[in-house]
C-alpha cells in the first residue's frame, strides 16, 4: 500500500497537468507582455520623439541649434534607446520559452532576428549621443568651425536615422516567424498570427522604398506603417489581458 502511494505521488509530481502547463504559459506571455509594453514605451520615446525632434534633413544650423538645446533630453533618449533594446531582447527570450516547442528553428530564427536588431540599433544611439559630444566640443569648434561641427552633428544624425533604418529589416522579419509560431501553436488567435506576417511585409516595404524611392515612401509611410501598428499593438494586449488560450487538443473535461 505505501509503495503505491509512493508511486502515484511520484508519477503525479514528475508530469506536471495540462491545467498547470496552461497556467505556466499564461504567466509567461503576460510576462512578454510586459516586455513588449516596455519596448513601446521606451522605443516609442527614444526612436519615436526624441531622435525625429533633433534631425532635420538637409539643415545642419537647424540640426546643431536643436541638438545643442535639448542636451538633458537627448540624454535621457539615449537611456530609453538602451533599455529599449535590452527589453526588446527579454521579450524575444520569453518568447522563445513560451514557442520553442511549437517549432524549435523557427523560435531560434526569431531569436536570432531581434538579437540582430536590437545590437545594430544599440550602436546607432552612439551615433546620437557623439553628435550631442561635438556639438559642445570646444576642440571641434576651433578645429572645423562652426559651419563644420553643423556639418558634423549632421552626418552623425544621419548616421543614426539610415542605421536605425537598416534595422528595421529585423524589426520587421523578427514578426514573421512569431506569426508562424503564434498560428501553428494555437495559443493565439488565428488573425492576430496573419497579421503578423502581414507586418512584416509591410516593415520591409517601408524599409524598401525609404531607400530606393524616398519621396514616394514619404506618401505611402503613413498607411504601410498602419497593420504593424495595428499587429504589435494587438499583440501587446493579447498578452497581456488573455496570455495564451489552451490549445483545442490539450483542453480537458474538469475531474468529477
Amino acid at each position: 500500500m505505501t509503495m503505491d502511494l509512493t508511486a502515484s505521488y511520484l508519477t503525479s509530481s514528475a508530469a506536471p497537468t495540462a491545467s498547470s502547463r496552461g497556467a505556466l504559459n499564461k504567466t509567461t506571455a503576460r510576462v512578454a507582455g510586459v516586455f513588449y509594453l516596455l519596448v513601446g514605451i521606451f522605443g516609442g520615446f527614444a526612436e519615436g520623439y526624441v531622435e525625429p525632434k533633433m534631425r532635420v534633413a538637409g539643415d545642419a544650423a537647424t540640426t546643431l541649434a536643436n541638438v545643442v538645446s535639448n542636451d538633458a533630453l537627448i540624454r535621457i533618449g539615449v537611456v530609453a534607446d538602451l533599455l529599449d533594446q535590452a527589453f526588446f531582447v527579454l521579450l524575444a527570450a520569453t518568447l522563445y520559452v513560451l514557442l520553442k516547442s511549437v517549432n524549435h528553428g523557427v523560435a531560434v530564427v526569431m531569436l536570432s532576428l531581434v538579437i540582430a536588431a536590437a545590437a545594430i540599433a544599440g550602436l546607432n544611439v552612439i551615433f546620437l549621443f557623439e553628435a550631442l559630444h561635438v556639438s559642445s566640443d570646444a576642440g571641434a569648434l576651433n578645429a572645423f568651425g562652426a559651419g563644420g561641427v553643423a556639418a558634423m552633428v549632421l552626418m552623425l544624425i544621419d548616421f543614426q536615422h539610415y542605421g536605425l533604418l537598416a534595422a528595421q529589416v529585423f524589426f520587421g522579419l523578427w514578426l514573421a516567424p512569431l506569426g508562424y509560431l503564434a498560428l501553428k501553436s494555437g495559443q493565439f488567435s488565428r488573425p492576430l498570427g496573419f497579421l503578423l506576417i502581414v507586418a512584416a511585409g509591410c516593415y520591409l516595404v517601408d524599409l524598401l522604398t525609404a531607400f530606393l524611392v524616398p519621396d514616394f515612401s514619404k506618401l505611402i509611410h503613413t498607411y504601410v506603417v498602419i497593420p504593424c501598428a495595428v499587429a504589435e499593438i494587438w499583440m501587446v494586449l493579447y498578452l497581456l489581458v488573455i496570455g495564451v488560450r489552451t490549445p483545442r487538443g490539450q483542453r480537458t473535461l474538469p475531474s468529477t
